[in-house]
Formats: structure tokens, C-alpha cells, sequence
């Protein structure tokens, strides 16, 4: 999906939600488990209440890798299924990969070839040469690291080297590498107050917002301090959306939460 196309289907959807498809068995509803595949039962009823009211979703690969083959399975079948019924949905590895060379390319072979996720979420620790592999697919996306809404972010993110903070330099000098206009970058809503200033480093790339609902982040905050003039926004809201019921309900208490959440972005749309 280009950017172009996320941003029509922002428009037509009033809604920049991304909604994160992070499954604990140990929290889906009982009567799941007895289904061959609880995870992508559980997906597929989130999915086909929610998809017209999102623009993305983002499974965390880590609740997946933890069950092994089948959680890896289930992962296979849950993005083939968005992309086989709802191809206008832009999809987000949550991953956090990053390494050298060929190991690079190999991550993002996995992702954007065997899986078909449109984009991929990379730390930049180790730098350009771990991030140019994935940014050399076409038409996809690797969402950099940035500012993250954990309170470790202040460990390394925040910290000043030569009177700048880290983060500040990850987005500068990630403007400089090859093909950058693929970059997107994680900035978490727990960190509204930065936005202003990173807006003035990179005023127009897609940012990917964690941290509304149940982490404390503010949306209007958010996006007094972050929009474009394309909306430039994916907001995610993974628990306070999918773990909303947890009765034979839950998909359509998932809807209800995701509703509002559209509904208060239909209405910020509306004012800019």
C-alpha cells in the first residue's frame, strides 16, 4: 500500500485507527479455546467487527512467537485474511527487528514477501545499514523507533549527546539514508508534549502512535501537536479495544470501543 492510498482510505474511513492485534489465550474469551485455532478465531470475530472503522491493523509478533508454530500459523492466517477481505486495510508487523545486511533483508523477506505485511516496525540501534535493507522494498514501509511511551524510554531516547536528545539525532539522520521515504516513525502518546518539536524535523512523514486507552495517552493531545495536512496519524489502541468483553460479546464490545474512538476522530477531522 503506498502512502497515498492510506491516506484516501483515512478520508474515506474518518478514521486513522490502527488497532493491535495482540492475543493472550490467557485472556480471550473461554469458549474460544475449544476452536482448533483460539488466536485466529479471536482475530477473525475482532476483525470483522472492526474492520470498516480502522484503517490498520498491527499484531505484536511477540504474542505469537511465544505459542510456537501454531502461534506463527495463526499469524499466517490472520494477515492473509485481511489482505484476502480487506485489502484496504494497511497492515503493521510489530516486530521490532533490526541487524546488519543480508540478516535485514532476511527479516524483511519474512515480513513483507512470505507474510505480506505492508510495513514493519525496525529499531535503529545499529544503525543505516540495518534499516536500508528493509527500506529498499517498494511500496512498503519500515516504522523506525522514535520515541517510545515506555517509561525506559528515558534510559537512552531522551538523554543529550552534544546538547541534542538521541531520539532528536534518530530522526535527523534517518532523513539522509536510502530510499527514506518509506521511513515512518513510532512516537508513543504518552509523549504528546514532544510532538511539536519533532514535527519541525520531520513535518511530513506518517507517525505511529501507541499508547491511547489503556497506556494513558491523550488523542486530542495527540493531535493538536501531530497532524498534517494529510493527517499523517495512525493512532493504536490494542487492549482498551480487543480486551473491551470478554463474554461470547467481546467482538461487538471490541466494535463499541472502536466506534468511539472513530467517532472522536471523524470530529477532530472535521475541525482541521
Amino acid at each position: 500500500m503506498t502512502t497515498q492510498q492510506l491516506v484516501a482510505e483515512i478520508k474515506r474511513k474518518k478514521s486513522f485507527l490502527c488497532i493491535g492485534l495482540d492475543v493472550d489465550v490467557t485472556k480471550i474469551p473461554q469458549h474460544l479455546l475449544a476452536e482448533e485455532d483460539p488466536i485466529f478465531a479471536f482475530n477473525k470475530e475482532i476483525i470483522d467487527a472492526t474492520h470498516h472503522l480502522c484503517v490498520a491493523y498491527k499484531p505484536n509478533t511477540a504474542f505469537y512467537e511465544a505459542y510456537g508454530l501454531k502461534g506463527w500459523k495463526a499469524l499466517e492466517k490472520t494477515i492473509n485474511y485481511i489482505n484476502n477481505n480487506h485489502p484496504e486495510i494497511f497492515t503493521i508487523a510489530d516486530a521490532k527487528r533490526g541487524d546488519i545486511g543480508n540478516t535485514s533483508t532476511m527479516y524483511a523477506k519474512a515480513f513483507f514477501e512470505d507474510l505480506a505485511f505492508d510495513s514493519v516496525t525496525v529499531a535503529p540501534y545499529m544503525g543505516k545499514d540495518s534499516v536500508e535493507p528493509f527500506l529498499a522494498f517498494e511500496n512498503k514501509h519500515t516504522i523506525l523507533l522514535a520515541l517510545t511511551s515506555n517509561q525506559g524510554a528515558f534510559d537512552f531516547q531522551t538523554q543529550k549527546i552534544d546538547e541534542k536528545e538521541v531520539y532528536k539525532k534518530v530522526l535527523e539522520v534517518s532523513k539522509s539514508w536510502d530510499n527514506a521515504s518509506n521511513l515512518m516513525y513510532v512516537v508513543g502518546a504518552t509523549k504528546a508534549e514532544y510532538l511539536e518539536e519533532i514535527r519541525t524535523i520531520i513535518p511530513d512523514s506518517f507517525l505511529l502512535v501507541p499508547g491511547v486507552g489503556a497506556q494513558g495517552g491523550n488523542l486530542q493531545d495527540v493531535c493538536k501537536y501531530g497532524m498534517t495536512d494529510t493527517v499523517g496519524l495512525l493512532i493504536n489502541s490494542s487492549r482498551g479495544i480487543i480486551y473491551a468483553g470478554n463474554g461470547k460479546d467481546f467482538a461487538e464490545e471490541a466494535s463499541k470501543k472502536a466506534f468511539e474512538l472513530q467517532k472522536e476522530m471523524e470530529q477532530i477531522l472535521n475541525l482541521s
